[in-house]
């Protein structure tokens, strides 16, 4: 997509983890240390088969895979979160050109969303970490939604939060799950592939693929 053509487009919508925050790796820690405390002894490996889907989710199919005893599903999940929050307030940085993105298109009058998988509390604990909260004019998590990513109503909400329509929209993903609820929701979907997984190949159907957001503005201006 070259400047003329992203006139087209009137929003951008960025995904959280793996594109705005190098966050996946802090996720393996965080599940691999909670799934062993309650007898669920999952590796980071593991977790690769359940990227992009929110964390109740991520909890319900391990569970139906590998069930544990004495802990429920939403006392696992709060235990994640919290160690999340440590995680993220203590490592956290930007991924390459984040800041060089945000910058760029808030100059050019585009309205700039996010919509993640993630919990409130964890878009909260990014923004505020990465000190880029005032770049965004709506945040949205898919625990607000019936169904998360790769079911695109977290994407189509948020276009209406935006005062936008989806067609108008750019989607910014990394996961399949990601970039299917995108394309779902009829935006024009651009994926930087997480580096910590395997390449999957099916992340061929998002509209353009780069190495990362540094490389994405450089043909954009």
């Amino acid at each position: 997509m070259n400047n003329k053509n992203l006139k087209k487009f009137k929003a951008i919508i960025f995904d959280m983890d793996g594109v705005l925050i190098d966050s996946e790796p802090l996720w393996k820690i965080a599940m691999e240390k909670v799934f062993n405390e309650v007898g669920c002894n999952l590796t980071r490996k593991d977790f690769e088969k359940t990227v992009g889907l929110r964390l109740d989710e991520v909890i319900n199919f391990w569970y139906k895979h590998s069930p544990w005893k004495n802990f429920g599903p939403e006392e696992v999940l709060q235990k994640i979160i919290a160690e999340m929050v440590i995680l993220i307030k203590a490592t956290g940085k930007p991924l390459p050109g984040v800041l060089e993105s945000l910058t760029f298109f808030k100059s050019t009058g585009f309205k700039i969303g996010l919509a993640t998988s993630s919990y409130e509390i964890l878009i909260d604990t990014v923004l505020e970490t990465l000190n880029i909260a005032h770049f965004f004019d709506v945040t949205h998590s898919a625990e607000h939604e019936n169904y998360g990513k790769p079911h695109p109503e977290v994407y189509i909400n948020t276009a209406k939060m935006l005062k936008v329509e989806p067609i108008d929209c750019i989607v910014i993903e990394d996961s399949i799950n990601g970039v299917i609820a995108g394309k779902a929701a009829k935006m024009h979907v651009i994926c930087v592939p997480e580096k910590t997984h395997e390449l999957n190949k099916k992340l061929i159907i998002a509209d353009e693929i780069f190495e990362n957001l540094g490389e994405m503005l450089e043909k954009m201006k």
